[in-house]
C-alpha cells in the first residue's frame, strides 16, 4: 500500500501571508492507518485552532469564551509549548529559531488544539514561520508523547504551495513503533482548506500514515459555543482515543517496543539536502 499523499491538488490554496485574521479554526477529520505488522485504521472528527502568535492577546480580548493563560471554555497556555512563566510564546519560538540559525522576524502561525475546560493534549503542534517579507522560511514540528516528553524538529523551507519535508525520528512517541524510522511531512499552505500528512517509514517502506484535513472558519463567540457542543470534551477524547487505540493494537497482537532517552536538545535542526522542502 502506498503512503497517503495530498488530495484535491486542483484547489488553489490561499497563502498564510495573505491572511489578516488573528485566529481561525479548522474543522475536519484526523485519520491514522497503520500498514504493518497489522492493519489498523481509525478516523475522528476534530478541530484545530490556527493562531498568530503575536496576536494572542488580541484574540483573547475579542472573545468571551477564549482566554490566554487562564481558565475558560477554551483557553491557551503559553507554557504548554515551552514558554517559561511570563514569557510570550512568540518570543520563545523566535529564540529557538535564532539559536538554530534560522531567524524568522515575520509572522508565526501555530496549528494546535486549544484547551477545553482546562484540558488539552497535542500530539503534534505545527508552527509556520515567516520572514519580514511574508515568505514562509521554516516549519517547526512540536511532538509530544503520553509520557510527558516534548521535542521539536525545525526544517527550513525553500518555497512552493505544498510543503514536503523529511526528518529522521529521534524522539520516542508510540510504544508500538521502533525508533529507526523516517518522517515524511506533506502540508498544504494554510488557506480556506488545510491538509497535513505525516508518512512514517522504515527501510522496507511505509509503516504508518497520519493525516488531518480541515476547512477554515472565522473564530467568534458563536463559533466557540458551536464547537463546545458540537465536539463535547474533544481534547479529553484525544487522550482517551490514544489509549483506546493502544488497547486495540494490543488485542491484535502488537507488543510494546523499547523506548529511547529524550534528545538532549529541545530542537533538532534538519539541514540535510533531502530534508529541505522542495517546491511543489
Amino acid at each position: 500500500m502506498r503512503p497517503l499523499r495530498l488530495y484535491d491538488k486542483s484547489v488553489r490554496m490561499q497563502k498564510v501571508d495573505r491572511m489578516t485574521e488573528p485566529a481561525l479554526v479548522y474543522e475536519g477529520v484526523v485519520a491514522h492507518a497503520r500498514l504493518k505488522p497489522v492493519l489498523h485504521k481509525f478516523r475522528y472528527n476534530v478541530f484545530s485552532f490556527f493562531m498568530d502568535l503575536d496576536r494572542f492577546e488580541e484574540t483573547a480580548a475579542d472573545l468571551r469564551w477564549f482566554s490566554l493563560d487562564r481558565f475558560n471554555l477554551f483557553s491557551f497556555r503559553q507554557r504548554d509549548h515551552g514558554a517559561a512563566k511570563g514569557e510570550r510564546l512568540a518570543d520563545h519560538v523566535r529564540s529557538l529559531l535564532d539559536e538554530a540559525g534560522t531567524p524568522c522576524r515575520g509572522r508565526i502561525f501555530m496549528l494546535a488544539y486549544p484547551r477545553m475546560l482546562g484540558f488539552v493534549f497535542n500530539p503534534l503542534t505545527i508552527y509556520y514561520c515567516h520572514n519580514e517579507q511574508g515568505d514562509l522560511r521554516a516549519v517547526l514540528y512540536e511532538v509530544r508523547n503520553t509520557f510527558g516528553g516534548r521535542h521539536c524538529y525545525l526544517i527550513p523551507f525553500e518555497g512552493g504551495d505544498t510543503i514536503r519535508q523529511t526528518a529522521d525520528k529521534l524522539f520516542h512517541v508510540s510504544p508500538f513503533m521502533d525508533m529507526d524510522l523516517i518522517y515524511d511531512f506533506e502540508l498544504t499552505r494554510p488557506g480556506k482548506n488545510l491538509q497535513v500528512v505525516v508518512n512514517t517509514s522504515d527501510d522496507e517502506g511505509p509503516v504508518l500514515t497520519a493525516s488531518f484535513a480541515g476547512k477554515a472558519h472565522a473564530l467568534s463567540d458563536a463559533k466557540l459555543v458551536s464547537l463546545f457542543f458540537g465536539y463535547p470534551l474533544m481534547t479529553m477524547k484525544v487522550i482517551a482515543g490514544i489509549h483506546w487505540e493502544a488497547f486495540r493494537l494490543l488485542a491484535k497482537g502488537l507488543r510494546l517496543k523499547k523506548g529511547a532517552p529524550d534528545p538532549l536538545h529541545e530542537v533538532t535542526v534538519v539541514r540535510a539536502p533531502a530534508a529541505v522542502a522542495r517546491a511543489a
